[in-house]
């Protein structure tokens, strides 16, 4: 692994395809991950993790959600990654990528136990060395 690089792999899960594709460049670009899952659903996401929860080289160590998104929005994602084993919960610290403003739903969201971080769409490369900085 480049000594530059701070994780194997991270996953996106984003309903937006155009957001994807940006905060995919940004992380390659910025070299903060060898490999990016994108997943264009909570289910899709789910699904990835129920599949390789035993294999831990395939799971992300750092996981981008977003808030809003149709049938399985990030609130459902927390709610159902709680119960994954401890493997799965972790190795995959959630950091929340929205570009929700709805006071509630962030004060809901970051007093989950398993959100590290709450950033604001559209991911920079500031905030991915902010998250380097502290070691996520």
């Amino acid at each position: 692994m480049d000594s530059l690089v701070t994780h194997d792999l991270v996953m996106l899960v984003d309903d937006n395809d155009t957001d994807n594709f940006i905060s995919k460049r940004i992380i390659e670009l910025s070299k903060f991950a060898n490999r990016v899952e994108v997943m264009n659903s909570g289910k899709s996401a789910l699904d990835y993790l129920a599949e390789n929860q035993n294999r831990p080289d395939n799971l992300p160590s750092v996981i981008f959600l977003d808030i809003n998104m149709p049938v399985v929005d990030g609130f459902v994602f927390l709610y159902e990654f709680e119960k994954f084993k401890e493997l799965v919960r972790t190795k995959c610290k959630v950091i929340i990528l929205s570009s929700s403003d709805n006071k509630r739903d962030i004060d809901k969201i970051v007093n989950n136990n398993f959100v590290i971080k709450f950033i604001t769409k559209p991911l920079t490369e500031v905030a991915l060395e902010e998250i380097k900085l502290n070691n996520i």
